[in-house]
């Protein structure tokens, strides 16, 4: 009891009186003098120290839009328009002008009053029927209800069934109604609280925030202070951060980093060389095809690169060029090379730049570079597949380079992203030889994941944009697969629902 007394807070001193004869935190309010986030603050305080029953209740109420009192006022639209048009067969194009009312209200009210068979338009004239004249004599459920909400305001509750279905029509037209939600708190004190109040308690004059002034002028010596609950529940704060997946990435970013790579990024959008034929992919190959492909329409067709690299790929297309391959056969075309492409892999990024180290490989080299991107492919939607997605890329160029290096930067990159155990099964990818699978143990699950593919550039790729055939290391990896669990996240689609709760929820990223 003397530990809770030390801890209590001059509002919930303040507070403690009126428990015994309020039942609600508005009736506290209204005695206490004090604003209702003092209140509800000192109430929350006492209900972690088990000092009270706090009990919140949701209670929705009707209430007149402004629209809804300027109509009670000015009489329904719908009324007013059968008023102007009584006796007359007036043209479509002129109702506005002799109903005296807003071109929406006049549409409002011709499909109202049709459906009511109070109007009958023939030939583009509007006139009213006899049951147009009978509706004008009528009070409507309308006309009911808002006069109704006009005394106060009425919980949706208590509302009749008839009532209801005014309010959805009524609900459906620009502000004339409006739903409030009012929250009750109601206080009841426990066993522990009836002994706090008979407690002779009162505010007390102990320091409860140290100032610049107290510590500076010394006056915070020997000063009673008051004692800190820890224990009370505070409220949530959400402070600004980047989206998660963004969070992700910028520490991805840093790995490769502090690994000593350089950043490449590009456009989105490239001609087909360079995301297809320059990777030794060919132009009769499914995945160049129209169902795995976003091809752009308008430009249709991009630039191609200076003529002696073009020849190059183009003759290591069609007969293998100088290395004893025998290329693709047939013949190449720099026709499809120009379509231009939404990228389908940060791939086409390592292309450009093994083009550019190769106008000056001595001085360029060794060279280590990494990117972080967004890729398109022209995927069917579901848990495990988007048509947009980020991948992070890399390739180390060193004449000296081998195949255990690529494991072990590979290893070091997923240590770093918080997975222990990471193994390498062969695999098989268009454009590198050597070619390895990488995956990586589920501590949760208790199994292998597969993560991203890697290798070594074969020699198409590799002679026609370095001029000779040096060891490319190369690796291409899904982000969203590596960051999944994580998160917690089992379908990919959750990455970018853009649901604020989802945000302010998602645990920030920390390694």
């Amino acid at each position: 009891m003397e530990e809770v007394l030390q801890k209590l807070h001059p509002l919930e001193i303040k507070v403690l009186p009126y428990l015994s004869t309020c039942k609600t935190a508005k009736e506290i309010v209204e005695k206490a003098k004090l604003e209702e986030v003092e209140v509800l603050r000192a109430l929350h305080w006492l209900q972690s120290k088990k000092a009270i029953y706090l009990t919140s209740t949701v209670t929705e109420f009707l209430e007149l839009g402004e629209n809804g009192k300027a109509y009670l006022k000015r009489g329904m639209p719908e009324k007013n328009f059968l008023q102007k048009i009584l006796g007359k067969q007036v043209q479509i194009q002129e109702l506005q002008k002799v109903t005296g009312l807003t071109r929406e209200e006049v549409q409002v009210s011709l499909g109202l009053l049709q459906h009511k068979q109070a109007i009958r338009i023939q030939d583009r004239k509007v006139q009213c029927t006899e049951k147009g004249k009978a509706f004008l004599q009528e009070e409507t459920a309308e006309e009911k209800l808002l006069q109704k909400l006009a005394l106060r305001p009425v919980p949706v509750q208590d509302l009749s069934k008839e009532e209801w279905q005014t309010m959805q029509q009524l609900r459906a037209r620009k502000d004339f109604l409006r739903v409030v939600a009012q929250k009750t708190h109601a206080v009841e004190p426990t066993d522990f609280g009836k002994a706090l109040l008979k407690q002779k308690i009162r505010v007390r004059n102990v320091i409860d925030q140290l100032t610049p002034e107290l510590l500076r002028e010394g006056k915070w010596k020997g000063k009673p202070y008051r004692k800190y609950d820890l224990q009370s529940k505070v409220p949530d704060i959400f402070g600004g951060r980047r989206h998660f997946e963004k969070e992700a990435i910028e520490y991805a970013r840093s790995i490769w980093l502090e690994m000593g790579f350089r950043e490449m990024s590009g456009d989105l959008v490239h001609p087909s060389f360079w995301n297809f034929d320059a990777l030794f992919t060919a132009q009769d190959h499914p995945v160049r095809e129209i169902q795995d492909t976003f091809f752009l329409q308008d430009p249709r067709k991009g630039a191609l690169p200076e003529e002696k690299l073009v020849k190059a790929v183009q003759e290591m297309h069609e007969h293998g060029g100088k290395i004893g391959s025998r290329g693709w056969g047939g013949m190449w075309s720099k026709e499809e090379a120009k379509r231009n492409v939404l990228r389908t892999h940060t791939t086409v990024l390592s292309a450009r730049t093994l083009a550019a180290i190769g106008k000056d490989t001595k001085t360029n080299l060794p060279a280590k570079y990494f990117s972080m991107g967004r890729c398109f492919r022209n995927e069917a939607l579901d848990w495990n597949h988007l048509f947009e997605f980020n991948q992070t890329e890399g390739i180390v160029v060193d004449r000296n380079a081998n195949f255990r290096h690529l494991l072990g930067y590979l290893k070091q990159f997923f240590k770093k992203m918080g997975f222990a155990q990471v193994r390498f099964r062969p695999g098989y990818f268009p454009y590198t030889e050597p070619s390895v699978e990488v995956d990586v143990f589920h501590p949760t699950h208790k199994q292998w994941v597969e993560l991203g593919g890697a290798g070594i550039f074969r020699p198409e790729v590799v002679v026609p944009l370095l001029g000779e055939d040096i060891p490319v290391l190369a690796w291409g990896l899904g982000f969203a697969r590596i960051i999944m669990d994580y998160y917690k996240i089992t379908d990919i689609r959750d990455l970018y629902r853009n649901d604020v709760r989802q945000l302010r929820a998602m645990r920030s990223w920390l390694l």
